[in-house]
Order: C-alpha cells, then sequence, then structure tokens
C-alpha cells in the first residue's frame, strides 16, 4: 500500500533545508494581538465581547454563527482595545477584534485541566472540540467538529493524518511530529472512539526520515505510518485518499463520503489538547523562511500575534525582498502587508528575493500545446483546454465539459509550463467568477 501514489505530480525546489533542523521555539508576542472573526470555511464568528471588556487565555471572544462555522478564542490575557476592519493577508479588510496584550497570561479557569479522555462520552468529545474552536490547520480551516460528524460514523475506514508537508519551505509540521509525536497519536486515538470501524493511517512524505521514526515509535494498535513519495501536491486531501484508500474523490464528494476522514497532524494535535487537556486553539506552528529571511525558523506562535512581529523576530527582511506570502511557494496568497494577523489556519510566512510570477509573465509566450500541464495535474484535468475557456468566459464549457471546478489550484500547470502561462491564477479567478454568478 505504501507504493501507491497518485497521477501526476511535480518535484520543486524544496527549500527545507533552511528550516528542517530548527525546533519549534514559542514566541511570546508583546504588541496587541488581532483576533481576525474569518478564520475558517462558513459564516464568521460573531463578537462577544466589547471595548474596554476584560479577557483571559482560553476564553471565547467571538461564537459561532451557524454550523458551518467556529468559535474565536483570546490567545492572551488583557483588555479588548478595540473590534474593528483589519487587513487579512490578500489585504482585504475583516473584522477583527483588537486585544490590548497585558503579557500575563492569565487563564480561564479549568484550562489546562486533565481529563479522564475514557470518562466522555462521543457528544461531549465533539463538544470540545467545538468550544476550543478548532479547525482545518492545514490550510482550508474546516471546522474539525463538522468534519467529525458525519452522517454515517460507522462507515468510516481510514482515519488520515496529513503528514506530508509537501509544500516547499514549510518544515513546522516536521518538526511538530518529531517532538509532539505522542499528542498526535493521542488525538488520532480519540479520532478512532468517534468511528469504531475505522484505523488510522499517518501519512508522512520520505524526505522526514526523522518524522517517520518518531511516528512509529509512538504508534500502537491500529494506527500505522504510511511513508510515501516525495512528490507535490501529496499533502492534498484528494492525493491522500488515492494513495491511502486506492479512490479517486470527485470535487462534489467529501471525504466522508468514501469512507475517509482526513486532518493536517497540528489540527489533530489540538484535538488531542482540547479534549484531554480542556485546552482551546490558542496557538499553532508556523515557519518563516525563504532566501529573504535573516534568520529562517519554526515557531510556535499565538493566534492573533500580527505577522510583522514575528518577522521581526527572526531578525527581519534582506534588503531586496521582492515577495512576501502567506503560505509556502506554491499555493501562497501574495501579502501586500505584513500588518495581518496569524489565524488558525497560518501555517507559514514565505519571503523571497524574487518574484517567480512576475518573471514568469514578463517571459510568457502563447501556449505550445506540450500538454505537460496535463501530465502533471493531479485531477486528470486539461488545463490547456480550461485556459481558453476561461479566456473566452465560456463558463459552460469550462464547468460541464472540462471540470474546471474540480481544480484545487495546486500550481503544478503553472510550475511546469514552459510558456510561462499564468494557468492557476487564471483557474482561481475563473472559478471565484462561476461562484460569484452562482451566487446572484
Amino acid at each position: 500500500m505504501g507504493d501507491r501514489t497518485f497521477r501526476g505530480g511535480v518535484h520543486p525546489d524544496g527549500w527545507k533545508e533552511l528550516t528542517r533542523e530548527i525546533p519549534l521555539t514559542p514566541y511570546a508576542p508583546v504588541g496587541d494581538l488581532v483576533f481576525m472573526t474569518s478564520q475558517h470555511i462558513g459564516k464568521p464568528a460573531v463578537p462577544i465581547v466589547k471595548k474596554g471588556d476584560p479577557v483571559l487565555v482560553g476564553q471565547i471572544i467571538a461564537e459561532a454563527s451557524g454550523f458551518i462555522s467556529a468559535n474565536v478564542v483570546s490567545s492572551v490575557s488583557g483588555t479588548v482595545k478595540a473590534i474593528e476592519p483589519r487587513p487579512t493577508a490578500t489585504g482585504a479588510m475583516g473584522q477583527a477584534i483588537v486585544v490590548a496584550n497585558d503579557g500575563a497570561y492569565t487563564t480561564v479557569e479549568g484550562f489546562g485541566q486533565e481529563t479522564d479522555v475514557d470518562s466522555l462520552s462521543n457528544q461531549e468529545i465533539l463538544d470540545r472540540v467545538k468550544a476550543a474552536g478548532i479547525v482545518g490547520m492545514g490550510g482550508a480551516g474546516f471546522p474539525t467538529n463538522v468534519k467529525l460528524s458525519p452522517k454515517e460514523p460507522d462507515k468510516i475506514k481510514y482515519v488520515i493524518a496529513n503528514g506530508a508537508e509537501c509544500e516547499p519551505c514549510i518544515t513546522c509540521d516536521d518538526q511538530l511530529m518529531r517532538t509532539k509525536a505522542a499528542e498526535i497519536v493521542g488525538g488520532m486515538e480519540i479520532m478512532l472512539r468517534l468511528f469504531p470501524n475505522a484505523k488510522g493511517v499517518i501519512v508522512i512524505e520520505k524526505n522526514k526520515p526523522e518524522a517517520i521514526a518518531a511516528m512509529q515509535a509512538a504508534c500502537s494498535g491500529n494506527i500505522s505510518v504510511m511513508p510515501v513519495q516525495t512528490k507535490y501536491p501529496q499533502g492534498g486531501e484528494r492525493s491522500l485518499i488515492k494513495v491511502v484508500a486506492d479512490i479517486s474523490i470527485k470535487a462534489t464528494q467529501l471525504p466522508a463520503d468514501v469512507g475517509c476522514v482526513v486532518d493536517n497532524v497540528a489540527t489533530i494535535r489540538a484535538i488531542y489538547r482540547a479534549v484531554k487537556w480542556n485546552e482551546a486553539l490558542i496557538e499553532r506552528s508556523v515557519t518563516v523562511s525563504g532566501d529573504a529571511v535573516a534568520n529562517p525558523g519554526n515557531y510556535m506562535v499565538r493566534v492573533g500575534t500580527v505577522a510583522s512581529e514575528l518577522v521581526e523576530a527572526c531578525g527581519g527582511l534582506k534588503e531586496g525582498t521582492r515577495k512576501i506570502l502567506f503560505g509556502g511557494p506554491m499555493m501562497g496568497i501574495a501579502m501586500p502587508t505584513l500588518d495581518c494577523a496569524i489565524c488558525k489556519n497560518n501555517n507559514a510566512i514565505t519571503a523571497l528575493t524574487f518574484d517567480e510570477v512576475e518573471e514568469a509573465e514578463a517571459n510568457m509566450t502563447a501556449c505550445l500545446r506540450c500538454g505537460r500541464c496535463s501530465r502533471v495535474c493531479p485531477l486528470g484535468l486539461s488545463p490547456q483546454l480550461m485556459q481558453v475557456a476561461a479566456n473566452r468566459k465560456d463558463y459552460e464549457r469550462y464547468e460541464k465539459k472540462l471540470y474546471g471546478l474540480e481544480c484545487i489550484a495546486c500550481g503544478c500547470c503553472s510550475y511546469i509550463c514552459p510558456a510561462r502561462r499564468p494557468l492557476m491564477q487564471l483557474f482561481k479567478l475563473t472559478k471565484a467568477e462561476i461562484m460569484a454568478a452562482k451566487k446572484r
């Protein structure tokens, strides 16, 4: 089973050597904390505090506003300074709760208190995950309590832990698996309580031998480690399901529809901390890397820490910095400002002295019709034809004939294209326009 792979994929330069041996270092913020009310897929949370209110570590400051939503919890103690619009990673403005940090980190009562997990019912486990505000920490930000509540839990065959970390530059999950293996396995055991017919599989790329060894040493029972080929985008949900269960999942399907539940290893550790130790999601591992960072590193960062503060802790950026990304070089979002907050689903800040998109635009030619984009697409799509339909605004063909909405925006097509076409960017824009039209 470990020799299976998904179709397509690419092998970009990893740049892992910049940080792979740097341990996770706790970072204590000194400035104001900014808690965005939308740090997840679904409706933004609704603030339940007001300006001037005192808050504690572990206190819910914004409540989930629907089934697909998530609580926002304060990661520091202090005073609510404002509830106002603040910039997001994309440069757009979003509602935020600003907390003046008192530096004391006083917690709410019961925070960090050990619980006998065996004494909890399945519903109590789900309630704790929901109260903690846990969402997918690999990037998507889907509310975890919803993911753990499929209609037919008895039909789940695999609980898959995503430890692939295939994105270049990012190594915080590698370090998390090396140092917190027992907690990740503990979280997996809690998840398997909810799915009595499932087994746990922890997927790790073979370029992380130390993480593989640590996780294998921590595993027991029906939980195992699956070392897999080092290939991007191995960490994509569909790629993982193909490798573990040998099932090709469609965009219209959820993993639960094919008997799988998939979560990032950081999310699974957060489940353990919430259920076993009554700790809400207040911190996450973050890699700050790239050739433009003075001292790249891995940090355990409190949610709400402003990105500029964390970058300064790394010695700042070098002269000649051309591009800053929230995330890695393949799927990261270009940041127009560092004045935005670290959210639950932000695993990296990458700063580069070159801008491949800008350089590609300068050297772009007409499509060569070489077919390389189709060969590397992990979904088996036809990017060459999709770009023609997208440029013509032929959305009917794009969606119905070419299955363009299946695109996961991994960037393999743009990476491999010898004509330097901005395919991924075009497809993201086209999908947004189609979805906006559907809403209207």
